[in-house]
């Protein structure tokens, strides 16, 4: 049997630089794709590969880490079709995998011909640099692994491949045994890798030693430096940009933080401090806008909530809840914000509730497009009405549908009103079988004809939405498109003996907005139909349909 040495499939068609015209000088690296893909709950399809890739793309990250090719099918192919199906306009494609076998060549190692038939321009290596790794997971020599380094570094260079190389454990290898995590690095630099990722890589450094160690790194091997940071403690961010104050020039980083265990280095929040923080321009012109944009975007791609409290993206980052708050951002917004949430995509918030005062209700007014006018009177009646409701266990600041309603009827003197309701009931059957039936039926009044309409549903709930349906769909038709997509039940704390409030969130769509709802009740189906109530109320005013009554 003959063997033949591996040659380069296809030659790279991306340019050296960027197509952006951003600067090699400093990278961006994202690695959601792979390191990213590892969190728990993740489970990424091609097509979801290759639709975040476009996404990361647009924002304008400079390199974007598609997976292992050979490791499993569905990187390989991620590989093939990112090529043939997106014209990358600011990205490199990076390919990842590890050095050759111990006692082998990389010429003839059979993971190695895969990283090159991925036909990525740009291939990141992984490399043991801990000593004790060496021995006990590659069980071979200090010197071997060294000889793995430059061997594979070298053989993908002369192939006409870019090579990043990631030192793996390095800070805790260079703890244990500083001398040698250098010289790996040396031997990746000295072979040709163009960077030399220092990877905290079980996420227990802080800033302060990452800083240290990076820059006598630096120092001792001229090699040019990049990042790879672990959130295990809580710093990766902090930690990134502790490296890159070191003199790091490229970041690797994970869409919303994801990553193994409790995540990677956040992109978002990294590349928003480079850029606005320390003034560095790591993106496209114009791309930091769509920050928080793509952020939620790559979350739906992976069925995961948006997180609201991430910085910058997040829908609580410029969200203001106290009434001091309120009447400093009043004068100036900037008196309690960091930045301009529009650099990032991002609004202000006002949140409506019992620590509301004037300015607080007046921003929020403002923000719903409901004038006020100043009308202080009118604006103390409204937190008086506010404070009032949260007593008894209404929350505006998770309903601003259900706010906006309560603010328009204190301006305009009457609560708008489509329909009138008579009564309602909801019956829950349970049959022998185990199995339970749901019916609701409601009496209403609209457009000045009684309606009496009855339907079955999954729950109780489910049949007193559908009941609404059937009896108003025929006045109102732009209730087709109505659709509950979320209901949340809290059970409030009680105030009279055993008895207890509940409070229902419901959460509606019409296909373009989405707005919130409350209801507050001592049972959870009136709670659930003052919360229908709302939302259909809100919906129907948003759709331009003038009230009935």
């Amino acid at each position: 049997m003959t063997t033949t040495e591996a040659t380069e499939p296809t030659e790279p068609t991306e340019p050296t630089e960027p197509s952006s015209g951003l600067a090699d000088s400093f990278h961006v690296f994202d690695t959601t794709l792979r390191d990213g893909a590892q969190r728990e709950g993740i489970n990424l399809t091609v097509a979801d590969k290759l639709t975040i890739a476009r996404h990361l793309d647009d924002f304008g990250v400079g390199f974007i880490e598609g997976g292992w090719p050979g490791a499993n099918p569905r990187d390989t192919e991620f590989f093939a079709r990112a090529r043939a199906e997106i014209d990358f306009k600011h990205a490199r494609l990076v390919a990842f995998g590890a050095t050759r076998r111990a006692g082998g060549s990389a010429a003839q190692d059979p993971q190695v011909r895969a990283l090159l038939e991925s036909g990525a321009p740009v291939i990141t290596l992984v490399a043991k640099s801990h000593d004790r790794h060496v021995e006990l997971a590659l069980r071979t020599t200090l010197d071997e692994n060294l000889e793995m380094v430059r061997d594979t570094v070298a053989h993908l260079v002369a192939q006409g491949r870019r090579v990043f190389v990631d030192c793996e454990h390095f800070f805790d290898g260079y703890r244990a045994n500083p001398e040698y995590a250098k010289s790996v690095v040396r031997a990746a630099h000295e072979a040709g890798a163009d960077v030399v990722i220092l990877c905290d890589t079980n996420g227990g450094m802080l800033p302060a030693q990452i800083s240290a160690t990076v820059a006598t790194v630096l120092a001792d091997t001229g090699a040019r430096l990049g990042i790879h940071a672990q959130d295990d403690t809580g710093c990766a961010v902090a930690n990134t940009l502790a490296a890159v104050d070191a003199g790091a020039t490229h970041v690797q980083c994970t869409a919303n933080g994801y990553g193994e265990r409790v995540g990677n280095a956040n992109l978002f929040p990294v590349v928003a401090a480079l850029e606005i923080k320390y003034g560095r321009t790591v993106l496209p012109a114009g791309a930091l806008a769509e920050m928080t944009r793509i952020s939620h975007a790559i979350a739906e791609v992976v069925n995961l909530t948006p997180s609201t409290h991430q910085p910058y993206v997040g829908v609580s980052a410029f969200a203001h809840k106290a009434g001091l708050h309120a009447s400093a951002i009043k004068v100036d917004p900037d008196l309690y914000q960091h930045i301009d949430p529009e650099r990032v995509g991002n609004t202000m918030r006002m949140l409506v509730s019992d620590m509301a005062g004037r300015a607080s209700i007046e921003l929020k007014g403002k923000e719903l497009g409901v004038d006020l006018g100043g009308d202080r009177a009118l604006i103390a009646r409204v937190v008086e009405r506010v404070k009032e409701r949260e007593l008894q266990g209404y929350t505006y600041e998770a309903a601003d549908a259900s706010f906006e309603l309560l603010l328009r009827a204190e301006v305009e003197g009457r609560a708008r009103k489509y329909f009138r309701t008579e009564s309602w009931r909801a019956i829950v059957e349970d049959r022998p079988d185990g199995t339970h039936a749901n019916e609701a039926t409601v009496k209403l009044w609209a457009k000045g004809e009684r309606i009496v309409a009855t339907a079955e549903g999954n729950g109780p709930v489910n049949a007193l939405d559908r009941a609404l349906r059937v009896a108003l769909e025929r006045f109102y038709p732009q209730l087709a498109k109505f659709e509950l997509v979320d209901y949340k039940v809290r059970i409030l704390e009680g105030t009279h003996g055993t008895e207890s409030t509940t409070r229902v969130l419901i959460a509606t769509t019409d296909g373009v907005r989405e707005w919130s709802t409350v209801g507050v009740a001592p049972n959870v189906i009136a709670a659930s139909w003052q919360a229908l109530e709302d939302a259909y109320t809100f919906g129907l005013l948003h759709a331009g349909v003038e009230p009935a009554e």
